[in-house]
């Protein structure tokens, strides 16, 4: 029996049959981040940078970020400040979700400001400032509304005695619905927010996430925290996106099908062919950061191959997709599809999914063969 030949092509085991590739854009990362800069209009520009960069990278976003001027980033976990002070030595680095019990050392030791938004975490910071004999650092976090973090208006007597103890950076506080241009609640926040930094002694103030940013009522203060603009979401739903595009999305198709009127197709036979059509399966489903809830449906996610349109068919699999490129100009084995790119943003996806743009991004999958433009 003759040998068999594990490869006609002695060079196919260094090729990458990666079955999808997410393209990260840093020089429009960065370019994101200079326009937000111009309208804060002399207020520090941070990034937020949590969730791996809002699934883009956190290493390739903060070194980017960090070339092009950005000193000061917000963080969700002390895991990720502490990564992130390993790659931003010389940043101002804030961890929204405040001090963990018993972590006020390892903040400290890396120069890493908690935002502290409960009275247990204030008497923790300022009884660990005492024993150290510093005053370190952290923020004040302020609940304007939200009812999530935040010290209340009742917390305040008690916080106005700690802040001896330790040294305020910052006081802030969150919007709830800075895209909805029309909520009252927003201007009821910015008077609570004003309201609360008259009774503080005077410190650096922030108020503003992306959509914030774009509230013409909304002041700037001396901090902004943009996060999903930077990576190319949509601060103003229902306008024009004024940011650049980061994270485009493309994967290969897998097979190339001619189905009759009646079959169906996925798993459940949830879709039945209205009559022939041609199906082509990509290598990409939830576990890739697809949502499943982009199946066909009531909505249902569409792609861009062949010039054309192609909406999913079936209901989307943990690995796999199936898509209607009927339409489409041919397509064979191997041909690219653009999930996310050109034609179809974050937000796009996110709508068809019944979901939004930040799930869709800080979901990305890690099987796709990552390619970073722009990268110093």
């Amino acid at each position: 029996m003759p040998e068999l030949a594990i490869s006609a092509d002695p060079r196919a085991d260094e090729r990458d049959y990666s079955q999808a590739v997410l393209t990260i854009d840093l020089d429009a990362l960065a370019d994101n981040w200079r326009q937000l800069k111009a309208r804060a209009k002399g207020a520090d520009c941070a990034a937020v940078v949590k969730a791996d960069a809002y699934g883009v990278g956190l290493a390739p976003v903060a070194k980017k970020l960090r070339a092009a001027g950005c000193k000061t980033f917000f963080v969700a976990h002390l895991a990720e400040a502490e990564l992130l002070r390993d790659i931003a030595p010389d940043a101002r680095i804030f961890a929204l979700n405040g001090l963990p019990p018993g972590a006020s050392a390892r903040l400290a030791r890396k120069n890493l400001l908690p935002v502290l938004g409960s009275l247990p975490e204030l008497e923790e910071w300022a009884e660990f400032c005492r024993a150290d004999g510093q005053k370190h650092g952290a923020a004040l976090h302020i609940d304007t509304g939200m009812n999530r973090l935040g010290l209340s208006t009742q917390d305040f007597p008690r916080a106005l005695n700690l802040l001896d103890d330790f040294t305020p950076a910052l006081i802030m506080t969150h919007f709830v619905s800075a895209e909805d241009h029309s909520a009252p609640r927003n201007r009821a926040q910015i008077e609570r927010f004003e309201e609360a930094c008259g009774r503080f002694p005077p410190m650096r103030a922030s108020l503003c996430n992306s959509s914030g940013m774009f509230l013409e009522e909304a002041p700037l203060f001396d901090v902004t925290r943009p996060g999903y603009a930077l990576y190319g979401g949509n601060p103003t739903p229902g306008s024009d996106n004024p940011m650049r595009a980061v994270v485009s999305l493309h994967a290969f198709i897998l097979q190339v099908r001619d189905i009759r009127a009646g079959e169906a197709a996925g798993y459940n036979a949830r879709w039945t062919a209205p009559s022939r059509r041609r199906l082509a399966t990509i290598g990409l489903g939830y576990a890739d950061g697809i949502p499943r809830s982009a199946s066909c449906g009531e909505i249902g996610a569409d792609v861009f191959a062949g010039g054309a349109w192609c909406p999913v068919v079936g209901r989307i699999s943990m690995d796999l997709s199936i898509i209607d490129v009927t339409d489409a100009a041919p397509l064979s084995r191997g041909d690219r599809v653009e999930i996310l790119g050109e034609h179809i943003s974050v937000d796009d996806l996110g709508g068809w999914a019944g979901t939004i743009g930040y799930e869709v991004l800080t979901n990305l999958g890690r099987r796709h063969r990552r390619v970073y433009l722009g990268e110093d």
